[in-house]
């Protein structure tokens, strides 16, 4: 008997249904203009574009193109704002909204959980587990802070910055909004924001969650738009402080054009965090945390554990199993409940993915990649491993940003935390073993700003989050998010 089209086959004979979800309660805009002043307004430049469902290659919306002017009238309605009602509210009413926002934004987390799903290409399982209840949990925890601010930096000034200008990636379109909104609005601070052009949708959403939660005009603004739009609000002498997350050369840009600013700023950047297994360790629990940090969500996160060091007496066990377990996962539609890895969020990234495993075989690298289907529409990578690389490999020391690792093995504790430091980037890290002293000696040794054990890519909105090196300046979560937003003094 033949397989229908769309049933997910595994060598082994057996197979999953299709197990969609629901998008009968989504309501998607055939056009959508800026969030200014309070309002969804028409953008001075009439330009607009097309945001693309990844999976599908299909037309989502149209999203209003912002120009400099755009950016004017955003800025001076933060402004506005920030002087007359909000950095003069007191700070538990200020609480009160950032509360309603989260409560509002649980409400609504099937349609949130789609939309990402549908506009970024992740599967529906970490859009619907991960990204919505993290965005939530931050505008909670935020808001608890905003009128104690003084019992969290004792003797000290707790002045807001003023407008802050935030530019956020396509990776983690909504929590990255609520990583940069939450902390700014607890401080007092008022907002432009710019998502990615790829992934403007929740952005979008989420300006529909704040006017309907009453907040005052012009606390918020959301601006959507490419490259210019976002050096426009970079360079705006209304703005006193940039957030931005992002590419390292984006990053390295935005930090030579605020040379000699008065401005603020926080750069998250790049990444190309080492995974360390040692031999003591759990090898299946170990697998599984691989898999988790860098296939899971498509290599899309700036903290995947993409590079992977494996004590040479379990490095075939580890390699065989990391296999096994490659050839389960399913790549498909991001809708259905059954796909482990989803679509590569745009056409362009997708083509830096598929160079980078076309580089990794021209330096002598051995690839392995999953086998099974994919659709025949959107853009799609199976996951992928890189085994004979070194230290000087392209696919050892760049970001990909996509489902491919590169793997080598070690011998002594020393030449593990060598190889996991020689890397221009320092964000994050895991090390797997079941010994205690040895993971607080591995992770005091690791450059980087957050070091996993026995696990990865968990977060915490409690936790403070940022790199050394490359990887950025400054921190966001946790009480470090709050001081971004404040001004410096005693």
């Amino acid at each position: 008997m033949a397989r229908p089209e769309n049933t997910l086959a595994f060598d082994g004979g057996w197979e999953y249904d299709p197990a969609p979800e629901a998008t009968d309660h989504v309501h998607i805009a055939a056009r959508y203009g800026l969030f200014i002043d309070g309002e969804f307004v028409r953008p001075a430049t009439g330009r607009y574009f097309d945001t693309i469902n990844p999976a599908t290659e299909e037309r989502l919306a149209r999203i209003a193109r912002a120009g400099t002017e755009d950016v004017d009238k955003a800025v001076a309605a933060a402004r506005k704002a920030y002087s007359g009602v909000w950095g003069r509210m007191k700070p538990a009413e200020r609480g009160k909204y950032i509360f309603r926002i989260a409560r509002m934004i649980q409400e609504r987390a099937r349609e949130f959980a789609a939309v990402e799903s549908l506009d970024g290409g992740k599967p529906i399982r970490e859009s619907r587990d991960v990204d919505v209840p993290l965005a939530a949990a931050h505008f909670f925890y935020y808001a608890g802070w905003a009128d104690k601010l003084g019992y969290a930096f004792p003797g000290r000034s707790v002045k807001p910055l003023g407008v802050a200008g935030q530019v956020i990636p396509w990776n983690f379109p909504l929590l990255m909004a609520a990583w940069k909104l939450a902390p700014a609005l607890a401080c007092g601070n008022t907002v432009v924001l710019k998502p990615a052009e790829t992934t403007p949708l929740t952005a979008l959403k989420l300006a529909e969650v704040i006017a309907d939660a009453g907040l005052p005009p012009g606390v918020v603004n959301i601006v959507t738009g490419a490259g210019d739009t976002g050096a426009a609000i970079v360079e705006h002498p209304g703005v006193n402080k940039i957030a931005f997350t992002g590419s390292t050369e984006v990053g390295k840009i935005i930090q030579r054009a605020l040379a000699g600013t008065n401005k603020s700023y926080t750069l998250e950047l790049g990444g190309k965090a080492a995974n360390i297994v040692f031999a003591d360790a759990a090898i299946d629990q170990a697998v599984e945390g691989i898999v988790n940090g860098i296939f899971f969500n498509q290599g899309h996160v700036c903290c995947a554990g993409s590079r992977l060091f494996v004590q040479e007496s379990v490095a075939d066990e580890v390699v065989a199993k990391l296999k096994d377990r490659m050839e389960t996962l399913i790549v498909g539609d991001p809708l259905d409940k059954n796909t482990d890895i989803g679509a590569i969020n745009s056409k362009m990234q997708l083509d830096k993915i598929e160079e980078y495993l076309k580089v990794g075989q021209a330096e002598g690298g051995t690839l392995h990649q999953a086998g099974g289907r994919v659709p025949k529409k959107g853009y799609w990578c199976r996951p992928a491993f890189f085994t004979g690389v070194s230290q000087s490999n392209r696919v050892v020391q760049e970001e990909i940003f996509g489902p491919v690792l590169a793997i080598q093995t070690f011998r002594t504790f020393d030449e593990a935390l060598e190889k996991a430091n020689n890397t221009p980037y320092g964000l994050s890290g895991g090390v797997w073993t079941d010994k205690g002293a040895k993971i607080f000696r591995m992770t005091q040794g690791v450059r980087a700003g957050v070091v996993w054990a026995n696990t990865f890519n968990k977060f915490d909105p409690t936790s403070p989050f940022g790199g050394y090196k490359e990887s950025g300046l400054g921190r966001e979560g946790g009480l470090h998010g709050l001081d971004a937003y404040l001004k410096p003094g005693a």
